[in-house]
Parts: C-alpha cells; sequence; structure tokens
C-alpha cells in the first residue's frame, strides 16, 4: 500500500468526523452504562468531552494542519515564537486561530517549550509536505489502547496513520472494548482504505500481535509495569539482568505513555478568598475526574509548611470532594489499590464505589509508596516543605518533583499573580519552568487539559533511557507537527471568569458538551453562540 498523500488524508480524516458524528451518542451512552452512570449523572460529561467531543476536535486540527501543508507547505501556527529569558524558544500552540478557541477558552493558553539545540526562531521545525508516494510499504504500528479514556486509543492510532504515515494495528483493552464496534463504524473510512485494523482479545493476543513479523513497532498508553514486562520480561533476576545487560527482549522501537503520580504544587503568595475557592475546586475536579482513572489525576498536593492560609485552602479540598457523590470504581483492581495504598479494607458499597480520599501531612520517608507508584484510584496525599521564603519554597518544590516524585507525564501549579509576567517575582517562575521535568506544566489549571485540546505535544519528558522510562517515550496529538519539542506549558487565572463545566459542582453539563460537540462538527457563529449560551447557563446553576 502506497503512503496516504496530503490530499487523500484530508479526506479520510473529514469522512471519520462525519462516522463520529453518526455514532456519538451510542458512544456517550456505551461508556455511561459500563461505568454505571444514570442518565441524568454530571459524570456523564466526561465520557463525551474525553471522547467524541476530544476527536473531533483533533480532526479539525488536523485538517487545518493538513490544508495549510497542501497551501504553503507546513501548518500555520497560532502565533509567532518568541524566545524565553533564558534563551529557549517558546512556540504558540493554543488557542487556535480564529475567533472560536480564544471566546471558548477564555483565559487559555499554551505554549511548546523547544529543546536545547533548537537555537533560534528560524530553527522552528514543522512537517513539511512529503511526496505521496516512497518505496515499500508503510510500517505497521501496533497500538495497544487504554482502557481509561476513550479518545486515547483513537487519537494515538490517528497521530500514528496522520502524521507519521503508518498503518495501525490496534488492540482494543478488555476494560473498554465495547466500544470497538462503535470504533468500527466512526473510523471505517481508515479501515475500508486499509490504514487501520481493529482487533480484540487479552494478554494472550497482545503478546502475539508484539511478536509478529509484519509489526514494525509498538506503541503502548498504559502502565510502566505492562511496559517494562513486553520491553524486559516478567518480574524477577531474569529481568534484572537484562536491564543490567541492556539487553530487552523486544527488538523492536516502542513508544509509551505511562502515566505519572501527577502533583499540584501550590505556591504561597496572595490570594482572594474567591481565587482560593476555585483552585480548590480545580484540584478536587482534577482527583474525581473518571473517578481517579486517569494518569494526570492529582495523586500529591504540594504545600509550604508556613503558609497561613495552608489549613484554610486543604479544608476547602475537602469540602470540595465530600460535596460529590461517589462513583462505580469501574477499572480492575481498583478495591485492592485502594486497600495497599491505604491500608484498610474499602468500603465499597452496593455500588461497588470507593470514597475520595485525602490525607493530609503525609511524609514520604514514612509512606514513600505515595511518591514511589501511581495509584490508579480516588486517593490523593497532602504533603508540606519547609522552606524560608516563597522563593526558597518554589525551587524546594521544583527539585522535589523532579527528584521524589516518579513520573516525568505533568505537574501542576497554582502560582500567586506576583510570580507571573510583569509581577515583582516573575523571573523566578521563569526559571522553574526551565527547570521542571515534565512533558506538560499546567499554570492554575489541570495538565489534563492540554491532553484535550490536542494542539500540545503530550507525552513524558524526552529523554529517559529505555531502562528507566519514566513516563514514556514519544509524542502523540502536536497536531501543529513540531519537532523538538521540550515541554508544554498550559496557562490560566487563578479564577477563569465563567465555571468550567468540566467541574463536578457543574449543574446539568452535559448539554454544554453536546454544543461544544456541534461548534466542532460545524464552525458557525450561531453554533458558537447557543455554546456561550448554554455555558453561562449553566455556569450560574440554570
Amino acid at each position: 500500500m502506497r503512503r496516504s498523500d496530503v490530499g487523500e488524508r484530508i479526506r479520510l480524516a473529514s469522512e471519520c468526523m462525519a462516522c463520529t458524528c453518526e455514532v456519538a451518542r451510542e458512544w456517550v451512552d456505551a461508556a455511561a452504562e459500563a461505568k454505571k452512570l444514570s442518565a441524568g449523572s454530571p459524570a456523564r460529561v466526561e465520557d463525551l468531552a474525553a471522547g467524541p467531543v476530544a476527536v473531533l476536535r483533533y480532526f479539525h486540527l488536523l485538517i487545518q494542519s493538513l490544508t495549510d501543508i497542501d497551501r504553503i507547505g507546513k501548518p500555520r501556527l497560532p502565533g509567532v515564537p518568541s524566545k524565553a529569558a533564558d534563551g529557549t524558544i517558546c512556540v504558540p500552540v493554543f488557542p487556535a486561530q480564529g475567533l472560536f478557541d480564544p471566546l471558548v477558552f477564555l483565559g487559555l493558553k499554551a505554549h511548546v517549550r523547544m529543546l536545547p539545540d533548537v537555537e533560534s526562531i528560524d530553527n522552528v521545525q514543522l512537517a513539511e509536505q512529503a511526496p505521496p508516494d516512497s518505496v515499500g510499504d508503510p510500517a505497521i504500528s501496533l497500538v495497544l489502547g487504554a482502557g481509561n479514556v476513550s479518545s486515547i486509543p483513537a487519537t494515538d492510532a490517528f497521530s500514528k496513520i496522520f502524521q507519521e504515515r503508518k498503518l495501525v494495528l490496534l488492540k482494543m483493552n478488555p476494560v473498554n472494548d465495547y466500544l470497538g464496534p462503535i470504533f468500527e463504524r466512526a473510523f471505517a473510512p481508515l479501515i475500508s482504505a486499509g490504514y487501520l485494523q481493529i482487533v480484540y482479545g487479552g494478554r494472550e493476543v497482545g503478546s502475539a500481535a508484539i511478536s509478529h513479523d509484519l509489526v514494525d513497532e509498538v506503541h503502548v498508553t498504559g502502565s510502566i509495569e505492562t511496559h517494562d514486562s513486553i520491553v524486559w520480561g516478567p518480574p524477577g533476576a531474569e529481568r534484572d539482568r537484562r536491564k543490567a545487560d541492556n539487553a530487552p527482549l523486544l527488538s523492536k522501537p516502542i513508544y509509551s505513555e505511562l502515566g505519572n503520580v501527577s502533583t499540584w504544587i501550590v505556591v504561597p503568595g496572595r490570594y482572594t478568598q474567591s481565587q482560593l475557592r476555585f483552585q480548590a475546586e480545580n484540584i478536587a475536579s482534577s482527583i474525581t475526574n473518571n473517578c481517579s482513572f486517569n494518569c494526570v489525576a492529582t495523586k500529591v498536593v504540594l504545600t509550604w509548611g508556613r503558609w497561613p492560609e495552608r489549613e484554610r485552602f486543604l479544608s476547602m479540598i475537602e469540602d470540595c470532594l465530600a460535596s460529590v457523590p461517589r462513583r462505580h470504581a469501574y477499572y480492575p483492581g481498583a478495591s485492592e489499590r485502594f486497600g495497599r495504598f491505604t491500608g484498610t479494607e474499602p468500603d465499597t458499597g452496593d455500588d461497588g464505589s470507593l470514597p475520595w480520599t485525602f490525607l493530609r501531612d503525609v511524609n514520604p520517608e514514612e509512606s514513600p509508596l505515595f511518591f514511589d507508584e501511581e495509584s490508579f484510584v480516588p486517593v490523593c496525599v497532602e504533603t508540606s516543605l519547609d522552606a524560608e521564603s516563597q522563593e526558597d519554597f518554589l525551587r524546594k518544590a521544583t527539585d522535589f518533583v523532579n527528584e521524589r516524585v516518579w513520573g516525568t507525564l505533568c505537574v501542576a501549579m497554582t502560582v500567586p499573580n506576583e510570580l507571573r509576567p510583569g509581577g515583582k517575582n516573575g523571573p523566578l517562575l521563569q526559571d522553574c519552568l526551565g527547570a521542571l521535568q515534565f512533558g506538560t506544566i499546567g499554570i492554575n489549571q489541570w495538565p489534563g487539559l492540554a491532553y484535550a485540546t490536542m494542539s500540545p505535544p503530550w507525552g513524558g519528558f524526552p529523554g529517559c533511557p529505555i531502562s528507566d522510562v519514566q513516563s514514556g517515550r514519544g509524542w502523540v496529538h502536536n497536531t501543529y507537527m513540531l519537532e523538538g519539542a521540550e515541554k508544554t506549558v498550559l496557562e490560566g487565572p487563578l479564577k477563569l471568569p465563567t465555571k468550567p463545566f468540566w467541574f463536578p459542582t457543574y449543574k446539568n453539563p452535559e448539554p454544554v458538551a453536546w454544543k461544544l460537540f456541534e461548534l466542532y462538527r460545524k464552525r458557525t457563529i450561531l453554533n458558537l453562540t447557543r455554546l456561550l449560551g448554554r455555558a453561562t447557563l449553566g455556569s450560574l446553576g440554570m
């Protein structure tokens, strides 16, 4: 099969958009049923926003970039690259060009800090138009799909097909393989054209696909244990020997996104009470979303022990968590992991739910498990650092998350205005942004939003060896097709103008997300007006 040219990729993406629209409601209903969410549950919005809405957004941005490649040879960025104080090239990637994104995501923006070898703005590389044909068949990438968020297996596959020009064998995860038949209809144009094949099964099927001669590479979104079992074999002396000798079992390239002990740093400073309440609910939302079965769910809140507002702020988080109904813990092994991390037998009730659990004053030396391993259950701990000042705390917090907490996927920060650009200590924050070794940094916002926006590169901090891969290797999404990305910085105000519909206390959020879906389906002023009107009413509890 010849490689897809630009025109064909645009056509296929457009046809997949149309097919996705046809199955979107069935997609959301199937996910809600599997997670035992009632018809009126506000939590249904999560499977809509992180499912069909995210997929439609990806296709829209991809088509725009491919159209630009067809017309001018490369994607058009949404702004002009700039240079940070330390010389790092910063490339804007969000909001997208045009009227819609800046109004829908008012106050949010993101840029990508490039690797040090990108030494000038002129050196920023974007995907250039390539010949539609090349000698030999395209490579086949095996994508081992994630079981928690439905857009992950889809967009992992799309990144390979549309941006890397590979064929994809997508193995559905047994946790959400009920979506496979829906995907087969949504992405039928890719299947018919021979670019995508979907298969089902457990570990045996996955192992057979990994070792198959026709499979050229592997991409996995999952746990570090899954990755290491593929690369090094099962735990034990033989795996240890292979790692020591740098002799992996897998001879094929492997790319991955493997989770994170996601940390939220709360920097001391001057805040209003409304800003603190918003940030507390922001953190609580990141814990409760998808029943905490997210690689970006906050697992550690890092505070300054001398911060006068510390106790009040932590109580705000607890109050918000207490107001959110418990959820069915649908992901396999959740009860056992909950017990292992908390040391208690979980009360799952009649509905198989787990309690939102927030533990204060946890000492990393006495309870290292919380910092060494991602729990993948609704348990979050708070720990504090002793520091002499705001500056001392921020530097110690940067060292703590880089050196003490497992993973390189993402970190979040609540930052007072005096540390933002133009503030008296603004340069200090910029120094820390340069030092943080994470693929995504959220300033006053949950890094999960960077995943949902699709235009930033998504993955672990680059450069980890395969023997200590941390949160993984390689990027997905990246719809501007940047080469040489190091990390994304997502920024927003301490308090957004209206309550976001992804907050668990938002009243009736699903209609807002469907309006967003309609805007991506057909970008018109009328659909934008309907979305903004519905969002405003919803944030007021109407």
